[in-house]
């Protein structure tokens, strides 16, 4: 029989977090105060958040710098639009001589000061120059009223998909999921590997309700008078439908809608400028130790077994965006793909749309050749439902036209590309070039 101490797992607790934000000044622009753009807000900021920020502004905590831009960090374009940002934020980043760092550090805990300060400050500062923020931890451009309608309410509450991402990858037997910003908390990030491919949206969410559910666990046991130096755990981690309606805003929803077990492993990384994970995966006594069948279950206990994930919908403004952005550069990468200019071990993969009953089903596939500016040769990484030819791994030929997104891994991470990836991560997507 395990011992107590095997059904916990002990994680270190960081003595300080920041965050940074930045605010690109437009030329001729000059900077404005902080406290009078916190002011200008007026309304829009709730009570505790607006004190708050007055407050970490009073003293050492949080800090306002001009910094010329050749001073700070080179942003990498692609990975901002890899993360949604449009060409005009691009070009207006790429204008400015000056940026305004706002920068905010505290201990983990709950409320999380540095975050909601820091975040409450840069977002008035932009609304003031009529900009959008950057935050440095996401690489994500903000814009003044997302930023402010990301803070806690009146009652201190948040959506935690406002400040945790899910990005996912094909990886080996399925996709390869990890969260983005548990970090901002104090908290390890999560991963979960051979997820079957056609529960991208039920298994991103399923992280969402683990990640807020783990974020309970973490600050209630920070709000001790003397912090631990570590936290422990629960080694088996139940997720209920009630988690997940929570991280996304749903706070009057009080009924399970079904539960599911996981087990969570401590994955350190090897290396020092990587990041160490916490790891899903079926509790141990689990009739399923197969991983990707277990989630294909509990995706169905938690939402229904349903249909696979296809939207067909007409896209949206940001959809139709994202799809010219990623037509206009297949030229460039077609380029680099022949002159094996891409970073060793990368892959490139193209999203295209096969004919269905109800418009297109929007595939991923593999890059294997290039022989003509319209003809790609390539494998496919899912099974199509609306053409039982396509199989995982199956040879296809596709044409340029059908062409809606490219994607650049290197390894199994995304590093360009990916439009379409981002806007249906943002929840603006709203069908057209769905996830498959």
């Amino acid at each position: 029989m395990a011992s107590s101490d095997d059904l916990l797992l002990p994680v270190p607790v960081p003595e300080s977090l920041t965050a940074t934000y930045l605010v690109p000044v437009p030329p001729g622009a000059t900077a404005p105060q902080a406290p009078a753009s916190l002011d200008r807000l007026g309304d829009r900021l709730t009570s505790p958040v607006g004190e708050l920020a007055r407050q970490l502004l009073g003293g050492p905590l949080l800090s306002v710098q001009s910094r010329a831009v050749d001073e700070l960090p080179d942003l990498p374009s692609e990975l901002l639009a890899a993360f949604g940002a449009t060409g005009g934020q691009l070009a207006r980043l790429r204008d400015a001589q000056r940026c305004l760092v706002v920068q905010a550090s505290f201990r983990p805990g709950w409320p999380p000061a540095h975050e909601w300060g820091a975040r409450a400050v840069a977002a008035a500062l932009a609304d003031a120059l009529e900009v959008d923020l950057i935050d440095l931890f996401g690489l994500q451009f903000l814009t003044p009223t997302d930023a402010v309608r990301s803070l806690p309410d009146a009652e201190g509450r948040i959506r935690l998909v406002d400040w945790v991402l899910v990005p996912y990858s094909p990886d080996e037997g399925g996709l390869w999921f990890t969260t983005k910003g548990l970090r901002r908390f104090g908290l390890l990030e999560l991963q979960a590997q051979q997820v079957p491919s056609r529960y991208v949206r039920a298994w991103g969410a399923i992280m969402t309700g683990v990640g807020r559910r783990l974020l309970r666990i973490w600050t209630e046991a920070l709000s001790e008078p003397e912090p631990p130096a570590f936290v422990q755990l629960p080694v088996h981690l139940p997720v209920t439908g009630h988690d997940i309606a929570v991280a996304y805003g749903n706070q009057d929803r009080h009924d399970s809608a079904g539960s599911a077990l996981l087990r969570i492993a401590l994955d350190p990384s090897t290396d020092p400028d990587a990041d160490s994970f916490l790891t899903l995966g079926p509790p141990q006594h689990a009739d399923e130790q197969d991983p990707t069948a277990y989630f294909a279950r509990i995706c169905g206990e938690l939402f229904g077994a349903g249909q696979p994930e296809i939207h067909y919908a007409r896209p949206s403004d940001a959809m139709a965006r994202a799809v010219a952005s990623a037509r206009r550069s297949l030229g460039e990468i077609r380029a680099r793909f022949l002159a094996d200019a891409l970073p060793a071990g990368g892959r490139l993969l193209v999203k295209y749309g096969l004919a269905a009953a109800d418009g297109h089903e929007y595939v991923w596939a593999g890059v294997t050749g290039w022989p003509s500016p319209g003809r790609i040769v390539a494998a496919s990484t899912v099974d199509a439902v609306s053409d039982p030819s396509v199989r995982v791994g199956s040879p296809v030929e596709v044409d340029a036209a059908d062409v809606v997104d490219w994607a650049l891994l290197d390894g199994t991470r995304m590093v360009e590309g990916g439009w379409t990836e981002t806007v249906l991560d943002s929840g603006d997507g709203t069908g057209g070039v769905g996830r498959r």
